[in-house]
């Protein structure tokens, strides 16, 4: 008589079914381009603006601070959803570790427009927020507003406090697996700012300004 097959094997297969959902459902949560979006909705197109990202940094340069800011938290907001789901439905730390990575992906590749969008670095900081918790990212953004003030240029402060949150993660995870999301997240910002650290090296990268 067929028993209905091992429970264990069955189990397995929904964990990983589980992983693969919401893997996916992280990207192309995070693939969702808000800085493009609110744009078109006053007829610009935010990929012909400053640096071309679709953030709330460069929509604070096209429409003004109160949109940049809006657009920010709709970034957080798309990647800390995610990830709060995957923090209450799997325990094990690889498939929590890649999933945190996939909203932030998603933000800087998205599908939507040609895998060109944003810096990722509000979508980062919605993702640690739910992982690590409000003290964690408090200090981040301490980190990029303390620096930002002193040099007042927005990609080199994201920079400087993108290379701090695998040590953060570290610190406050105590998990090998999500430390190297913290190392994927760090690199995944870095790359995004190429343009950007090409410039500051030639000295060329603008001080920022809010659109007035």
């Amino acid at each position: 008589m067929h028993t209905g097959g091992n429970p264990a094997i069955k189990n397995n297969i929904s964990i990983m079914v589980n992983f693969i959902s919401l893997a996916i459902f992280g990207y192309f949560l995070g693939s969702i381009p808000w800085g493009y979006l609110i744009c078109k909705t006053r007829r610009i197109d935010i990929r012909q603006i400053g640096s071309g990202g679709t953030g709330g940094t460069n929509v604070s340069r096209a429409l003004g601070k109160k949109f940049g800011f809006l657009v920010a938290i709709l970034d957080v907001a798309k990647a800390a959803i995610p990830v709060y789901l995957v923090t209450e439905l799997l325990f094990v730390d690889w498939q929590i570790a890649i999933c945190v990575v996939m909203p932030v992906l998603g933000h800087i590749f998205p599908v939507w427009l040609k895998f060109k969008g944003g810096k990722g670095v509000a979508s980062a900081l919605g993702a640690l927020l739910v992982l690590l918790g409000w003290p964690a990212v408090l200090i981040l953004i301490l980190v990029q507003i303390s620096i930002l003030t002193l040099i007042k240029i927005v990609s080199f402060s994201s920079l400087a406090m993108a290379s701090l949150i695998p040590l953060t993660v570290a610190a406050f995870s105590h998990s090998l697996p999500l430390y190297f999301s913290g190392v994927a997240l760090m690199a995944l910002i870095w790359w995004a700012h190429r343009e950007n650290l090409q410039r500051i090296k030639e000295g060329r990268e603008s001080e920022f300004k809010f659109k007035n």
